[in-house]
């Protein structure tokens, strides 16, 4: 049964892609809005300039787009996609190394993988694409306690423009660029304050064309830096048609990947170290290399407005921006616009009241969000110049860096496959992050350290406290929520 109404999404990349998804179900009506043109093909958008440099989904994500779109994978390979199913993805750190076969999974550009969900969504009979709507402001009630539509300047006609569109609910997944924070300020509405890390990151991605002897063997290769030492990390990862993404990154200002093609290949080298041995010397150079930066990434704190107008959602990055070297933002849409699904369900059961609702999606989107923040936030405090600003514990983040030195360890350098698959349940955002960071599992950890040195860690760290362990962890770690993917609907095996 579908919500009587319209649903209208300002952004056509991924997240309004998914929210189109989930709204589809609940709604007559879904209009989906964008200031660019749709490219008829797997192209870069003006408007994703963010495309030309790796995405890939955490295992999570995957599973989630799988379920909403049965098939993808097979549709991507059959588009070009590089198969990674068995192929090595070798992983290198201060630690050690791990060689292991990858997961049945399509190796694609951000355009191919934006491209093909594009064309499913678009064939949703009560689905529109709207390119080229520029959305200006926001239509309220007369009480403006009710979003009630939005203003565009139509960019499709010769003449621009303004153009009034009215809708039952708003969902604004234009990405960082959003104005959604301005728009309720110029209202009169209070904004809290959002939580930033100031991170100055910047990556440079090259192309290469990779031979079949490469593309049959690799999946991906990682080396990743070490920020204390100021030494950025470096991605090998093919992609559609032969074409592999070398993806070069730090974080901190200090220093950014070079964007000279006469300089990029040395400096992937000295990087790669001997992760990649001559294997770069065999590639063949197709584009110049392109840098992208970002100063900063944002959580907003919307959900605590409790005059949140009612007909207005927002997702994606417009409420939570990440360090994109993870994986997490495109995993984290997958998360937002499935909580979204579950909670439209409850109304429509009836065991949500209409009255409230918004809001009400908006805390547990927000609930679901926060273990990829607080991972993302705890990992790139770790570079020099990297600063937060924020209600989280700074002593949580550093206890967080130490007890991942010691995971990172026990996996990489002395090979222990139970430690490495429930760091990974963590950062792949299967499992909370409470499965790592509980009292029994910490002491079973150092104590599995045979350098003693993890024992040494958490001596000191209780002493210092001066509290026992399970006390200090309610002090310093978030409480996450638990509503993580059923184990009933399967794991990576």
């Amino acid at each position: 049964m579908k919500t009587k109404g319209k649903a209208l999404i300002l952004g056509g990349g991924i997240a309004g892609l998914f929210a189109a998804t989930v709204l589809s179900k609940h709604y007559e009506e879904v209009i989906i809005t964008d200031r660019d043109e749709f490219p008829a093909g797997p192209e870069t958008r003006a408007g994703t300039p963010q495309a030309y440099h790796p995405h890939r989904f955490l295992e999570r994500g995957k599973m989630i787009v799988e379920r909403w779109f049965p098939g993808i994978t097979e549709e991507l390979l059959q588009q070009g996609a590089h198969s990674r199913g068995l192929k090595s993805v070798k992983m290198t750190n201060r630690f050690g190394t791990l060689e292991l076969p990858d997961e049945p999974n399509a190796g694609c550009s951000r355009s191919l993988l934006e491209w093909t969900l594009r064309s499913r969504v678009a064939k949703l009979p009560n689905v529109t694409l709207l390119p080229k709507r520029t959305a200006q402001q926001l239509l309220f009630d007369p009480d403006k306690n009710a979003v009630t539509g939005v203003v565009f300047r139509d960019r499709s006609v010769k003449e621009p423009a303004l153009l009034h569109m009215n809708a039952d609910i708003v969902v604004d997944a234009s990405g960082r660029g959003s104005k959604l924070a301005d728009w309720l300020q110029n209202l009169g509405y209070a904004i809290p304050k959002a939580e930033r890390l100031h991170i100055s990151l910047g990556y440079s991605t090259r192309h290469y064309r990779v031979p079949e002897e490469i593309q049959t063997v690799w999946s991906t290769i990682l080396n990743e830096g070490d920020p204390s030492l100021g030494i950025g990390t470096a991605v090998f990862n093919p992609i559609e048609n032969q074409i592999a993404e070398v993806v070069l990154y730090r974080a901190g200002g200090a220093s950014y990947p070079t964007t000279d093609h006469q300089l990029y290949d040395q400096e992937a080298q000295n990087l790669f170290g001997t992760a990649m041995g001559d294997l770069l010397q065999q590639l063949e150079p197709v584009s110049s290399p392109r840098g992208y930066r970002i100063e900063e990434c944002v959580r907003q704190h919307f959900e605590q407005m409790e005059d949140w107008p009612s007909g207005l959602l927002v997702l994606g990055d417009a409420f939570c921006s990440f360090d994109p070297i993870f994986g997490q933002g495109m995993t984290v849409a997958a998360i937002q616009a499935d909580t979204l699904d579950q909670c439209l369900q409850s109304m429509q059961n009836g065991v949500l009241l209409e009255e409230g609702f918004e809001r009400f999606a908006l805390l547990k989107i927000q609930s679901a969000m926060e273990p990829a923040w607080w991972l993302s936030a705890a990992a790139d405090l770790r570079w020099p110049g990297v600063t937060y600003e924020g209600h989280l514990s700074a002593q949580g983040f550093s206890f967080a860096q130490s007890l991942f030195d010691i995971c990172q360890e026990l996996a990489f350098g002395h090979h222990d496959m139970a430690v490495f698959e429930q760091y990974m349940m963590v950062t792949g955002l299967f499992a909370s992050p409470q499965a790592l960071f509980n009292a029994d599992y910490i002491t079973s950890l150092v104590n599995a350290d045979p350098s003693g040195k993890g024992k040494a860690w958490l001596h000191q760290v209780l002493q210092e406290a001066n509290l026992p362990l399970e006390e200090l962890l309610g002090r310093i770690i978030p409480v996450f929520n638990n509503e993580f993917l059923p184990l009933s609907m399967g794991l990576p095996e």
